[in-house]
């Protein structure tokens, strides 16, 4: 009697394990794939960060009174205002520690009145690259000073919402050389501006840039 039980017992197990396969080939119940793991997220890389700044620079010698001479930028006020640009001096003081932040003063003309914007340039692990702290981490302006010579000329980058404005300053008010304005139209053309995007500063009389400076 007891092996007719275990008889009828392998019997039904059988038959259950055929119906369950017979439902899974006529496109029953499946088991879900494995879920898959999202890839990593690729670190987001500012623009500034692949500008090589000046090699072995020197901050100390970047101190001084520098004349804006032209800019690049897509920047929509000076795209509908860049035929009225006013003259525009930045005075750098250098840091007096040698991990200290640089004190710049940028004076401007604006409806005849002079105008003064005091800010404060900090220096990062890598030379050449410094912040200006924004109300946010964000709004930070990535800075690179990508050329200079310390006696006449300097190009800087700043980026801030992953857009490039460059600049080109002269530490006098003569006009750089055709080979300096040359550098400066190519590194600008290498980041997508053309001349088209580029924007001069009036020439600097010694009058206007004494004024500047002084007031």
């Amino acid at each position: 009697m007891a092996g007719m039980w275990r008889y009828m017992v392998a019997v039904v197990l059988l038959v259950c394990v055929g119906l369950w396969g017979s439902t899974e080939a006529v496109g029953g119940a499946k088991s879900r794939p494995r879920p898959q793991r999202r890839p990593p997220k690729k670190p987001k890389v500012n623009p500034s960060d692949q500008i090589p700044p000046v090699q072995n620079i020197d901050i100390q010698q970047m101190g001084g009174t520098w004349y804006l001479l032209t800019s690049a930028s897509k920047c929509s006020y000076l795209m509908k205002h860049g035929t009225k640009v006013e003259p525009t001096v930045m005075i750098l003081s250098t840091p007096s520690t040698p991990n200290g932040p640089l004190s710049v003063s940028t004076k401007t003309r604006h409806n005849h009145q002079c105008w003064e914007i005091l800010q404060v340039y900090n220096l990062t692990p890598t030379p050449g690259h410094l912040t200006l702290k924004g109300l946010r981490p964000e709004l930070d302006t990535d800075i690179v000073i990508r050329e200079t010579d310390y006696t006449s000329y300097a190009i800087i980058y700043y980026q801030k919402l992953g857009k490039i404005t460059m600049k080109l300053y002269g530490e006098s008010v003569d006009d750089l050389s055709e080979p300096v304005l040359a550098k400066f139209e190519e590194l600008a053309e290498k980041q997508g501006m053309g001349l088209a995007y580029l924007f001069p500063f009036p020439t600097y009389s010694t009058y206007i840039s004494a004024s500047i400076v002084y007031n």
